[in-house]
């Protein structure tokens, strides 16, 4: 069988930056181990599998290179990347989930495509474990919790860009992963209201370059700590992105919208 792929730098109008992902469009799914398979061998944070329903609306699905995942935000704006630039009538696409339900997605202006997430705000972790302050380089200010990953609040943004953390520790967190964060205060980062970065050894690497899921927990706690709906935030890896968020609480939502830009870096067949 052959198959065509994309792969998307997310969250960057620049190559090379941001979060790439892989996108597969097929009219059914592939057998569970093939699509774990074909994840496998891209070696990327994740490949996302795309299934037509009707005209704007998909079932989707992701895949780290170790296991499926129950929400990724990257690859939901590089899938929704490809299906705009594939079908330019469109200017809404509603992507079907199993593990967090409908998540419309809307072509913005300059390159824009607008994600409406859950908000899955974390809370006080009841219970920290003593592997998660051992894993890390830093005495944490706070540690939350949601359903995704540990929430370490650092000091400072330095604490964020500097942490060192054993990685074997953090692999016993599983499911859960760990996010560090930090509001920007200092004038190296005037033009963001956060920064973060995100470590998931159990469930896909070392440390994932852009991660839009996490934002729909990062974005509603900065956003009652700052006291501001809209927030701008770095997540600060090597190859850096840059998110838009906003807390959407209009007409009975409870939704944080996440925004940000994507390029095209590779079309090609695979043969499976």
């Amino acid at each position: 069988m052959k198959l065509t792929m994309r792969v998307v730098d997310a969250f960057t109008d620049t190559l090379f930056k941001g979060n790439s992902a892989a996108v597969i469009i097929h009219n059914d799914w592939l057998p569970v181990v093939t699509m774990a398979n074909i994840a496998a061998e891209n070696n990327l944070s994740e490949t996302a599998y795309i299934k037509p329903i009707n005209d704007n609306q998909f079932a989707i699905r992701w895949f780290s290179p170790i296991t499926e995942i129950d929400f990724c935000g990257h690859a939901t704006l590089a899938s929704a990347f490809v299906l705009f630039t594939d079908n330019p009538h469109l200017n809404t696409i509603v992507f079907h989930t199993d593990k967090v339900g409908i998540l419309e997605v809307n072509k913005g202006e300059n390159g824009i495509i607008v994600m409406q997430f859950p908000n899955l705000k974390p809370t006080i972790a009841e219970h920290i474990p003593l592997a998660l302050l051992d894993a890390i380089s830093i005495k944490p200010k706070q540690v939350l919790k949601n359903q995704q990953a540990y929430f370490v609040i650092c000091e400072t943004e330095h604490e964020v860009l500097n942490i060192t953390r054993n990685n074997d520790l953090l692999k016993t967190l599983d499911p859960y992963d760990l996010v560090v964060t930090a509001q920007a205060k200092s004038n190296n980062f005037a033009d963001y209201d956060f920064v973060s970065r995100y470590f998931w050894p159990a469930n896909g690497g070392d440390e994932d370059p852009v991660t839009g899921s996490i934002h729909a927990g990062l974005a509603p706690y900065w956003a009652a700590e700052l006291g501001k709906n809209k927030l701008v935030a770095l997540q600060a890896s090597k190859r850096q992105g840059v998110l838009h968020c906003e807390i959407d609480n209009s007409n009975g939502k409870d939704v944080v919208i996440i925004s940000g830009q994507a390029v095209l870096y590779m079309q090609g067949e695979i043969h499976v």
